[in-house]
């Protein structure tokens, strides 16, 4: 009877140690919990749907305009979450076909076919905070809305370069989405410039036509992605 109550007393104890120990990690799961929320709320954590659906964790003003060649600016546009998570939505469309009635076709999907709404919110994000950057240099444009903004892709054995080429628009851009790539390089010749030391989410920005013809240098590594913007031309009332 002894050895018994003394079994019984054991198997009670190892119960209560389970128990124990289960509330215990019970206790740290929901502490982790906590934890992982209050990071969430304090690092203001943004899933990609999010990003793209709400251009949310979208927006880089850390670095103001600045002239990097002859009428060409540099400035912060997005971060580089925001690129990353465009890239992703770009490539689910499955859309990267060049348009062959296109005089410079490219392998390029538009951000209203990702989504009209990024590509509404873009167009006001970019008439408030970009165009009055550019106008303090080129005093005399006026902003009518966006004529397009598209993600253009080179890899090796696709489409590796573009061709030398002027943008019929009144404003052009380039924004660098990635890094990790080698070659294909936004060349300016008549400037004597390139892109090569932009960083991921930085738009670079010039005057359309007649003074700035560029090209994409052939891609060696790698697959580039950038996003392309044309800033609408001034409306001519034809009445």
């Amino acid at each position: 009877m002894k050895f018994g109550a003394a079994t019984r007393a054991v198997s009670r104890e190892s119960r209560l140690s389970v128990r124990l120990f289960e509330i215990y990690r019970l206790v740290n799961l929901q502490n982790e919990r906590i934890n992982y929320a209050e990071n969430v709320a304090e690092n203001n954590m943004t899933t990609d749907l999010e990003r793209i659906l709400g251009y949310r964790d979208a927006i880089d003003s850390s670095q103001s305009i600045s002239r990097v060649a002859e009428e060409m600016y540099a400035l912060s546009c997005w971060t580089p979450g925001f690129c990353s998570a465009l890239i992703q939505a770009a490539e689910l469309t499955g859309t990267f076909e060049p348009d062959l009635n296109d005089p410079v076709p490219g392998r390029e999907v538009s951000l209203a076919m990702i989504s009209p709404k990024l590509f509404n919110a873009v167009e006001v994000d970019f008439g408030a905070r970009v165009w009055p950057q550019l106008q303090k240099n080129w005093p005399l444009i006026d902003y009518h809305g966006l004529q397009d903004v598209f993600v253009i892709k080179y890899e090796v054995g696709q489409q590796e370069e573009l061709r030398m080429h002027h943008d019929v628009a009144q404003v052009s851009a380039s924004i660098k989405l990635n890094d990790d790539y080698e070659g294909a390089e936004l060349e300016f010749p008549r400037q004597r410039f390139s892109n090569r030391d932009l960083k991921i989410g930085q738009m670079l920005a010039w005057p359309s036509l007649v003074t700035h013809p560029h090209q994409s240098a052939k891609i060696t590594k790698g697959v580039k992605y950038s996003a392309t913007v044309w800033f609408e031309l001034p409306i001519v009332n034809q009445a």
